[in-house]
């Protein structure tokens, strides 16, 4: 039977101890790792392995379907949490088109999800370190058959449906142009002759017997799309905010001990945090070799341009450095000149007090 699973991703903490987390939700939390396909390998790991769990609850009506009971949420360390639905959808590719415009349409899967994240943090306490569930968050669909598509390979079933899928993974009731169509099922990969994955912006069509550890890595690879979005756009503020600690006039607070030491020790934090931020980020999945798992998370990486925003956070670090330096030069400046003024000082009220004296 086909399946759609949407899944939303929200930043929600500084930072999680996957291991008091565990130890506070007891039964029906797990570690996630991966089934090797093919050759048993270590080519794809998690450092540390994210923490899933499964939460029981009421389906929810969507349409003329409805999500299951079960709701899988996953946490990892650098304060990202995951939450994924799943739908089954009774019929062929017309029906999935017609699921997957509507979970495009609606929100309710997304408040739904933002519920189950808040609460689920809050029970976790101490485990979570400076909680924040922000209002940005990425959403992803991932559609799918586990097989009985009456073709000789997956390839071939692609190749034949190819503007069905496309439109099922960008739905819009004015069809799409042949451009379009090229452009959304381009990038696609295969293991053997039963499966294919094609990963597009925001969906993905996965024709696989076998598909949850292409979901995982899929699913992981939105993570950090959305970590290092968001990354993004706190580098963007603490630049303005850089500039503009550079731009003021400190005015007779230099000739305070800490003035010119409190503007450093801001542009040092925001740095930091950013830098560590970035490191657990891009670190927390290895992957590397040929291994299979590892091709479709290039292949993901490359369909959201994860090597353009990690360019762009760099720059960023960069810029941040070069003001920090300017803030410490132009610090030392000021000591330096207070240091001078200091010593007139002290040369006058000698000269005052000898000439006082005689």
């Amino acid at each position: 039977m086909p399946e759609i699973h949407p899944f939303f991703v929200f930043e929600v903490a500084q930072g999680i101890d996957l291991d008091q987390a565990e130890r506070a939700i007891g039964s029906g939390s797990e570690r996630q790792t991966f089934r090797h396909r093919g050759r048993a390998t270590t080519f794809v790991r998690f450092r540390p392995a994210p923490l899933r769990v499964v939460q029981e609850g009421a389906p929810l009506p969507l349409g003329r379907w409805e999500t299951q009971a079960a709701v899988d949420l996953v946490l990892y360390d650098f304060g990202a949490a995951s939450v994924a639905y799943q739908i089954n959808v009774e019929g062929g590719l017309e029906e999935l088109q017609e699921a997957s415009a509507l979970l495009r349409q609606t929100d309710q899967l997304r408040a739904h999800a933002r519920t189950q994240v808040e609460t689920l943090i809050i029970s976790l306490g101490k485990a979570v370190t400076k909680p924040r569930v922000a209002e940005f968050m990425e959403d992803y669909r991932i559609i799918g058959m586990r097989g009985g598509t009456g073709a000789e390979s997956a390839t071939d079933f692609c190749e034949t449906y190819r503007g069905s899928i496309a439109q099922i993974l960008r739905p819009d009731t004015a069809g799409l142009s042949y451009d379009e169509v090229v452009d959304a099922t381009d990038l696609r990969i295969s293991f053997g002759p039963s499966d294919v994955t094609i990963v597009d912006w925001d969906a993905a069509f996965v024709l696989d017997p076998e598909p949850e550890d292409v979901r995982a890595v899929l699913e992981f690879a939105n993570v950090q799309l959305l970590e290092m979005r968001w990354l993004d756009l706190q580098l963007d503020a603490a630049i303005e905010r850089s500039y503009h600690l550079l731009g003021r006039t400190i005015g007779w607070r230099a000739f305070l001990p800490s003035a010119p030491g409190d503007d450093l020790r801001q542009v040092a934090e925001l740095q930091l945090e950013s830098a560590v931020l970035l490191e657990r980020v891009t670190n927390s999945l290895k992957v590397f070799g040929e291994e299979y798992l590892t091709r479709i998370y290039r292949l993901a990486a490359r369909r959201f341009q994860l090597a353009e925003l990690d360019a762009s956070i760099t720059r960023k670090l960069s810029t941040i450095e070069s003001i920090y330096q300017k803030l410490s030069d132009r610090a030392g400046g000021i000591r330096m000149e207070t240091l001078e003024w200091v010593v007139i000082i002290l040369i006058a009220l000698e000269v005052v007090l000898s000439l006082w004296r005689h």
